[in-house]
C-alpha cells in the first residue's frame, strides 16, 4: 500500500468527510445545546443547509466554526464582534488556524484593555463596591450628586472612568454628600444629630 499523502481518500473517507450531520449531532458533536446552534444561526454566525423535508443539515466545517465562535466568546468577545471577524471571512468559509492568528491579533488591544480595566476592579473592589456607602473618605467611586450621570448609564467610574476630581487621599478632609442625599441603610433619610 502506498504511503503517499495526496492520495485521494478512501470511499468510506470521502463519504464521512461530507456527511451532512442533523442538529442534534453537531450539538452533540460540539457539546452545546441544538437552541445554541439555532441562536447562532439567527444571528448570523452560521448557515445551514436545509433538506428535501427541511431539516437542518451542517456540515464538519461546522464544528470548527463553533468552535471559532465560542473560543471568541471565552476572550469575551461580543456577538456582534464575532459576526464582524466571520464576516472578513471569503463568504461561508470556516476561519482557518492563519485567520485565527490574522483575527487574534487584532484583539489584542481590546483583550489588553480589559484586562486593564478588571485589574482596576479588582484592585478597588476591597475597599469600595461602588455603592457609596462603605467610606466616602476614600472612596475613588464616589458621585457626588450623581455628577456622571452625563456621561452615560452604568458605574462609570468601575467602567475605568475617571472622576472629574478625585476624591482627597483618606487622610484628608472627608467628602460629605450632599444634605438630601444621606441615607440610612434601610434607604430613609438618615437621623440628624
Amino acid at each position: 500500500m502506498s504511503s503517499d499523502s495526496s492520495a485521494s481518500p478512501l470511499p468510506a473517507e470521502r463519504a464521512q468527510a461530507t456527511q451532512a450531520l442533523s442538529i442534534g449531532e453537531l450539538a452533540r458533536r460540539a457539546g452545546l445545546a441544538p437552541s445554541a446552534i439555532r441562536f447562532y444561526e439567527q444571528q448570523g454566525l452560521m448557515a445551514s443547509q436545509r433538506s428535501a423535508s427541511g431539516r437542518r443539515r451542517y456540515t464538519r466545517a461546522d464544528l470548527r466554526r463553533l468552535a471559532f465562535i465560542r473560543a471568541a466568546q471565552t476572550l469575551g468577545l461580543s456577538l456582534e464582534e464575532i459576526r464582524a471577524a466571520l464576516a472578513s471571512l471569503p463568504e461561508g468559509r470556516t476561519p482557518t488556524k492563519a485567520d485565527w492568528e490574522r483575527l487574534s491579533r487584532g484583539w489584542k488591544t481590546l483583550l489588553d484593555e480589559r484586562i486593564a480595566a478588571m485589574t482596576r476592579l479588582r484592585d478597588r473592589l476591597g475597599s469600595c463596591i461602588g455603592c457609596g456607602c462603605l467610606s466616602l473618605k476614600s472612596c475613588a467611586l464616589y458621585n457626588a450628586e450623581d455628577a456622571a450621570a452625563v456621561r452615560g448609564p452604568g458605574a462609570r467610574y468601575l467602567l475605568g472612568e475617571a472622576p472629574a476630581t478625585r476624591p482627597p487621599a483618606s487622610d484628608g478632609p472627608p467628602i460629605t454628600p450632599p444634605a438630601d442625599s444621606r441615607r440610612s441603610a434601610a434607604g430613609r433619610p438618615a437621623r440628624r444629630g
